[in-house]
């Protein structure tokens, strides 16, 4: 190699030093060594990058930066074993690294990329196992990060749970409205849809039937029969008698059926009813609802101790029946 390399490489250096790589590292060992070698002080380049490589402690970014420093202190001394070894230690720490032919002149960045093609085969690996260091690094950051959120989640649920108070009431059922017909066992446990179902069946069951008995009423008719020889002082008496004419037997028929039917029917709805409630039947119903903490006011009294509140009056309930002009009632009672 001509001795001219060196001398042209280092006025190229001087006459364009703040076009050199200008980026702050994070070791301020590493911006002296870049300092030092703008200006042409390589012998110390590479006697201070090698013993700095060798503490260790760098970063990735400072660690390819010190062995270029050193390769190309190395390559402008003529000591080719030292440029190859640090040239190749930044090809192998960054495989698709490239030197700015702005900056670093043209025998070094023909060296450096004769050094490139000769290591081909193993930057191909190099880049694949940098490759795959990275989707693990995503992977274990993704999953991080998913953690974060789940952990997130989990402490404001926890915040909201410490923020509400669960409420449990106590329902109590009495037995015997199972025994009320148009479906007063399922409304009571809360089955509504069975029960207006129940309630309109037996409903239009009961005023078929009404209206039946009413029409097959309205068929009779009243006749007085005048009889003779009778033991009676005037020797006459007369007799009222209710009957139907032959001439609506039909009518009399069809109205008869349907009463008998709707009725028959009405009585089987509510034997259903009641079959269906009493299998359902519960004689107390627990419930469990979440509501807000209620924020105690500031003069309020102290929450009372475990002793006082299990001396604490309870409360019963009960409930009955009672019959109304219309029908049939029923009524709450609370006692405390």
């Amino acid at each position: 190699m001509s001795r001219c390399l060196p001398l042209l490489f280092t006025a190229l250096m001087l006459l364009a030093p703040a076009a050199t790589v200008a980026q702050d590292a994070g070791d301020p060992e590493v911006a002296a060594l870049r300092a030092s070698f703008e200006y042409g002080k390589y012998a110390e380049v590479l006697d201070r990058a090698g013993s700095r490589i060798d503490r260790g402690g760098l970063d990735e970014d400072d660690l390819v930066e010190l062995h270029k420093l050193a390769g190309l202190a190395a390559f402008n001394l003529g000591r080719t074993d030292d440029a190859h070894r640090h040239l190749r230690a930044v090809l192998r720490l960054d495989p698709d690294f490239s030197l700015d032919p702005f900056v670093v002149p043209p025998p070094a960045v023909a060296f450096f990329d004769t050094l490139k093609a000769e290591m081909d085969t193993e930057l191909d690996f190099l880049r694949q196992e940098r490759r795959l260091r990275q989707e693990r690094e995503k992977a274990e950051a993704e999953r991080r990060e998913r953690e974060r959120l789940e952990a997130e989640v989990q402490r404001r649920r926890a915040e909201e749970l410490a923020s509400q108070v669960t409420v449990r009431t106590v329902e109590k059922r009495n037995f015997l409205v199972n025994f009320v017909p148009f479906g007063a066992g399922q409304f009571q446990q809360g089955r509504t849809s069975l029960g207006i179902v129940f309630a309109a069946t037996e409903g239009v069951l009961a005023v078929t039937s009404i209206i039946s008995f009413f029409a097959y009423e309205g068929l009779f008719e009243e006749r007085t029969i005048d009889l003779d020889n009778v033991l009676d002082p005037d020797g006459r008496a007369s007799v009222t008698v209710r009957y139907i004419p032959t001439n609506r037997a039909r009518q009399r028929d069809t109205w008869q059926l349907m009463k008998l039917s709707s009725a028959a029917g009405f009585y089987a709805i509510y034997a259903a009813g009641v079959v269906d409630a009493l299998l359902h039947h519960e004689d107390q119903v627990v419930r469990s609802t979440v509501e807000p903490r209620a924020e105690p006011p500031a003069d309020a009294p102290a929450r009372p101790t475990t002793s006082a509140r299990a001396t604490a009056p309870k409360t019963y309930t009960r409930v009955g029946l009672y019959p109304t002009p219309g029908g049939l009632g029923a009524g709450l009672t609370l006692s405390f």
